[in-house]
């Protein structure tokens, strides 16, 4: 058989593999269906790389139409954008990071428009107590929230709340924009209320299922890619222990910030275990949310490709760069940051996917 002939039957092959994937939720739309599709046919190419309200402001400015952080250095924008609805489910007009709930939902047109990806997190208020997502002050939060909860209802308007925005998310045309919606993360530490020592195994497993249940069945939601995100860990067994079901889960991620010199191989025993686990599961693998010390380790991008070239990942998030420097600083580049020289060879490498490496391609058809 003529190698051309081979190589035209492993691309049928291939592509008949990643047409038989489907999301979890039976009744997704069309364009969420080919964007699902579509994400792992590009994970095979490379990794797109995401930041987090990287449209909304930056290193000394908010609020500018067009701008990016991430275009003020490399001329391209990223390919996945990270929004956060944090405070949505108290009613107020602005999230925790004080950026506008209409403004974001402007955004997330905007970056559909443009052929790029939109994921969504949600550090949401605790429902019993009235304090924050970091409020751990109880063990009892879960259970509280849960059918049969003293706080069930609470958490359910919450939900109605979420509810009502995600069903906004529509093109002229009504057509419902694809978001991957990835809530309760980082839950193998014990920071926020759904914390592994603030909940059982049972009860978080519950918290996922019922929250899906809800936002399909209730309120007819099925533009959603559901991500289950974990911190760090070093075995399959840490992964999967509050891992709620291949029958709700769409992506495997994991959250990974470089806080000291075991990062590379943190970041490397992380992705060849969540890579692995996906190809058993038929899932797509991510690094849901990331970040390093760009402003004094200036080699940070180039470190972090190396380690990440062997795996299909399907995109790299880094968190936020507030426009008023908090305590972590900037997580990405900005126009004469010090790591500006090696984000642009990141850039540049063909493994990592911008904005005009994917739009294209057309993720939604």
């Amino acid at each position: 058989m003529k190698p051309i002939t081979i190589l035209f039957m492993m691309v049928l092959f291939f592509q008949g593999v990643v047409q038989g994937q489907q999301p979890t939720d039976k009744k997704a739309t069309t364009e969420t269906v080919q964007l699902y599709q579509n994400l792992f046919r590009l994970q095979k190419t490379g990794t797109m790389f995401g930041h987090q309200d990287d449209l909304a402001y930056g290193h000394g400015w908010v609020y500018e139409e067009g701008r990016s952080d991430v275009k003020d250095v490399c001329g391209d924008y990223p390919a996945v954008y990270g929004w956060e609805l944090g405070h949505l489910e108290l009613g107020v007009p602005y999230s925790l990071d004080s950026v506008h709930f209409d403004k974001i939902r402007d955004w997330i047109k905007t970056v559909y428009a443009r052929g790029g990806v939109n994921t969504i997190s949600w550090h949401l208020r605790n429902p019993l107590t009235g304090g924050t997502s970091w409020d751990v002050s109880s063990k009892e939060v879960v259970k509280s929230i849960l059918p049969g909860g003293p706080k069930h209802e609470v958490f359910k308007e919450y939900l109605d709340k979420l509810a009502d925005f995600l069903l906004s998310l529509k093109t002229d045309d009504d057509t419902f924009i694809p978001v991957l919606f990835r809530p309760f993360h980082e839950h193998t530490g014990s920071w926020f209320w759904w914390g592994k020592n603030l909940c059982t195994v049972e009860e978080y497993k519950a918290l996922w299922h019922f929250t899906v249940n809800y936002l399909q069945n209730d309120k007819n939601i099925h533009h959603l890619l559901y991500v289950y995100s974990t911190d760090r860990f070093k075995t399959d067994e840490e992964y999967l222990e509050r891992y709620p079901g291949d029958q709700i889960i769409d992506v495997l991620g994991f959250d990974l910030y470089d806080r000291g010199p075991d990062y590379p191989e943190a970041l490397k025993n992380c992705a060849a275990t969540i890579t692995k686990m996906a190809k058993q599961k038929g899932k797509i693998a991510t690094v849901s949310e990331s970040g390093g010390p760009i402003a004094t380790n200036t080699k940070w991008w180039t470190m972090v490709l190396d380690v990440i070239r062997p795996y299909d990942l399907s995109y790299f998030l880094v968190w936020r760069n507030p426009w008023q420097p908090a305590g972590h600083g900037a997580f990405a580049p900005y126009m004469g940051s010090p790591d500006s020289p090696d984000f642009l060879i990141f850039y540049n490498d063909r493994e990592t996917l911008f904005q005009q490496d994917i739009a294209p391609k057309n993720l939604y058809k």
